[in-house]
């Protein structure tokens, strides 16, 4: 059986005022997605305010899983969000040439 890989990710601005949080199953062509519209045509959030910078992300087996996942933490208060990002990066590094 395949091992399949969905991501749960949340990205910011460079200033980290701006929380987004997206799933998807390329992570990195995903982020590369984000920092185009950025600098771009600006079409979404993400673009609208440069959240292309990657402080937390998590991997999922199944699809639903993690369309779940991003719902729980999209309907968080921001505070709750911070905590999670803490828990795996308390520094909050930019971790886009981390992933694989």
């Amino acid at each position: 059986m395949k091992n399949h890989n969905y991501f749960v990710y949340i990205v910011t601005n460079k200033s980290k005022k701006v929380l987004y949080t997206g799933m998807t199953n390329d992570l990195r062509t995903r982020l590369i997605q984000h920092m185009e519209d950025s600098q771009g045509e600006k079409k979404t959030f993400a673009g609208k305010y440069n959240c292309y910078h990657l402080v937390y992300w998590e991997r999922h087996q199944y699809v639903n899983h993690a369309i779940d996942r991003e719902k729980e933490i999209k309907g968080w208060k921001r505070y709750k969000k911070e905590d999670l990002i803490n828990s795996m990066n308390p520094e909050w590094k930019f971790l886009n040439d981390d992933i694989d």
